[in-house]
């Protein structure tokens, strides 16, 4: 972490912290039905308690497009982080004025306060320089733990950050040393699993991989578009057709840079997209019926990951392998997976994972505890695995 500033390089006490959290959390009728996101960026809250800063969190919640929208408060959120630090959480119902600066003016060391929904105001995601401006006054240190929105260059994660002296949170600081770790300088060989739906959707992921990893397993649908490039009849099966010349590149690119892509040889077959539908495991090479859709990789596929996984050191995971949401297409990621997490045990692998359906996948196939790291994040997960810079990130950097 020499390149980025952390807590441990200031002394908080007694100091304002501006502390820009992601505690955009699922909720229904006022209520909070997942709270893993306020779970993740706790210890950094915590921290700064004990060390006597007086925290003033700021986040998002939702899409108000610079409306005031009463469903999108994140005044419940005050309530559910109040319940998590056993203390109480002073909430500000305005995150920019007077109101807020007397919220903040009112803490003492040790305490907490939150402002409200950041995104109430269309500055906010304009990356405004005028209500960064406003934002700075509340705060003496910035300190961003969400990387989760680090891919966006708001005022709250871009402009803030230049107006204070800055540092990563223990939440952005462990998603920094965990994904530069991965990829950046990991410990070889270096495998990447992607699956996914469609390959249009990864198109700048898969290619960015083929220059850093060592081997690239594709699975789910999107495996379909590489196997029907190379000619494979792949029945009803989800396919985007127009990408055949795309995969072919993609393969190419792969074979200039030394790296093995390793595609589904055997697939579970069925005629309904239906959990416990009647299904056949397949050998690809053979085809698959014009009626017949792939809907998982087969016995033989998961074997031969398993086998390419034992002999690598580091991992990175995104997205599942097949239909993991119905049985008894979940075989392949499952099997996959706790092979993952089995090896991660051991202490043999390095496995980090993130986006989209990836953590449910892995919490599904019972080993999102045994992976080395799981991203909280989904776009930023994304576009850190397509080689971007992160504005949110890039801000910390110490120059």
């Amino acid at each position: 972490m020499s390149q980025f500033k952390t807590l441990s390089d200031y002394d908080v006490a007694g100091k304002r912290v501006l502390l820009r959290a992601d505690l955009n959390v699922p909720m229904k009728d006022g209520v909070i039905t997942d709270t893993t996101r306020i779970d993740r960026t706790l210890p950094t809250i915590q921290e700064l308690v004990e060390k006597g800063a007086r925290v003033v969190l700021i986040t998002h919640y939702g899409r108000p497009k610079g409306q005031r929208v009463a469903e999108m408060s994140v005044q419940p959120i005050a309530g559910a982080v109040a319940e998590k630090l056993g203390k109480d959480v002073k909430f500000a119902s305005n995150c920019i004025g007077d109101e807020a600066e007397s919220t903040v003016a009112s803490l003492g060391d040790g305490d907490v306060c939150i402002l409200e929904n950041l995104r109430y105001y269309k500055e906010e995601t304009d990356n405004d320089q005028g209500f960064a401006e406003k934002l700075a006054k509340l705060g003496d240190i910035y300190v961003n733990d969400a990387f989760s929105c680090a891919h966006r260059a708001h005022a709250s994660t871009e402009a803030l950050a230049r107006l204070l002296p800055s540092a990563a949170g223990r939440l952005m600081q462990a998603e920094l040393e965990a994904l530069s770790g991965a990829l950046e300088a990991p410990e070889r060989p270096v495998a990447a699993l992607v699956g996914g739906a469609k390959v249009s959707t990864k198109l700048d992921v898969l290619n960015n991989l083929t220059a850093k990893v060592d081997m690239l397993i594709i699975g789910g649908g999107m495996a379909n578009t590489f196997l029907n490039a190379q000619g494979i009849n792949i029945g009803n099966s989800l396919c985007e057709h127009d990408l055949a010349d795309t995969a072919k590149e993609i393969i190419a690119s792969a074979a200039k840079n030394g790296c093995d892509i390793m595609l589904p040889v055997d697939g579970v077959v069925a005629k309904e997209f239906a959990a416990n539908a009647e299904n056949r495991t397949v050998n690809l090479a053979d085809g698959v019926e014009g009626d017949e859709m792939i809907l998982d990789v087969g016995p033989a596929s998961v074997a031969d990951v398993k086998e390419r996984l034992a002999k690598c050191k580091t991992i990175v995971w995104n997205g599942p392998m097949g239909a993991f949401e119905i049985a008894p297409f979940d075989n392949g990621t499952n099997g996959a997976a706790q092979a993952a997490g089995e090896l991660t045990k051991a202490g043999k692998l390095v496995s980090v994972a993130g986006g989209g359906d990836t953590v449910a996948a892995l919490e599904h196939a019972g080993a999102k505890a045994d992976f080395t790291y799981i991203s909280t994040a989904g776009g930023a997960f994304l576009e850190w695995l397509e080689g971007k810079e992160l504005p949110g990130v890039e801000v910390l950097r110490v120059k």
